[in-house]
């Protein structure tokens, strides 16, 4: 009679488990180093871009792999100002940034009150200079003490374009300088705006001064307050015409 063959348990049957296990780890890391290296391609790309941009901008120096710090005066360390990109304001918005600016100034005493008003027009944001702040009677030549002031309100306009206009009220002129209204209104208008393009960033072609004399009025030219607020010089910031 013969006898059943014995048979063998292998004790190896785990080795096709681990194997299994691992070549799906293997094929795991795989995936993650192929990842990594798509997302480092993605890095070079957008550190290029942003290199380029600050480049164009100035504040990268393009021998250098690192941004220029800016030093306390908002410079780059080459001693360049850096631009901001412009924002777009509205009429409204830039009309209260000018208010905030002129209550400042009254607030300090730099000012006198009514002494710089706003109003919105179709035009645009109108802000009047009435001469008892910025000139003397029967004179287009700016008061020094009022050159701060006029500054700190044309640092406050956007790059946009400008219409200076001369206007007086009804009361006849006849000096020696000034033969009628019309000239005082235009001389005082084109002495804001050489103001303007002589100190400050705007530039010539985006500016435009005229003379009105008496006959754009804001108010009644048959009250002394009346008069007061005729005697001005309007710079209108042009809405819808960005240079």
């Amino acid at each position: 009679m013969r006898k059943k063959a014995v048979s063998h348990v292998s004790h190896e049957r785990w080795l096709v488990s681990y194997a299994d296990f691992i070549t799906l780890l293997f094929a795991f890391f795989v995936v993650l180093f192929a990842s990594s290296r798509g997302d480092k391609r993605k890095q070079v790309q957008v550190s290029d871009a942003m290199k380029s941009a600050f480049t164009e901008m100035g504040v990268f120096d393009p021998s250098s792999k690192t941004i220029s710090l800016m030093n306390a005066g908002g410079a780059t360390s080459a001693g360049k100002p850096v631009p901001m990109p412009m924002v777009e304001q509205s009429p409204e918005e830039l009309k209260k940034a000018i208010d905030q600016v002129v209550a400042t100034q009254v607030s300090q005493g730099k000012l006198a009150a009514g002494s710089v008003t706003t109003r919105i027009t179709p035009d645009g944001l109108v802000i009047s200079l009435h001469d008892a702040g910025f000139f003397a009677s029967g004179s287009a030549e700016v008061n020094p003490v009022s050159l701060h002031i006029l500054t700190t309100i044309i640092e406050a306009l956007p790059n946009r374009r400008l219409r200076v206009e001369g206007h007086t009220d009804n009361v006849p002129i006849h000096t020696q300088q000034y033969a009628t209204n019309w000239e005082l209104s235009t001389a005082r208008a084109s002495a804001i705006a050489r103001f303007i393009i002589e100190r400050h960033t705007i530039e010539a072609n985006n500016l435009s001064a005229a003379g009105y004399a008496e006959f754009h009025p804001v108010a009644s030219n048959d009250t002394e307050d009346g008069r007061t607020q005729n005697r001005r010089v309007d710079i209108i910031v042009l809405s819808g015409q960005v240079s």
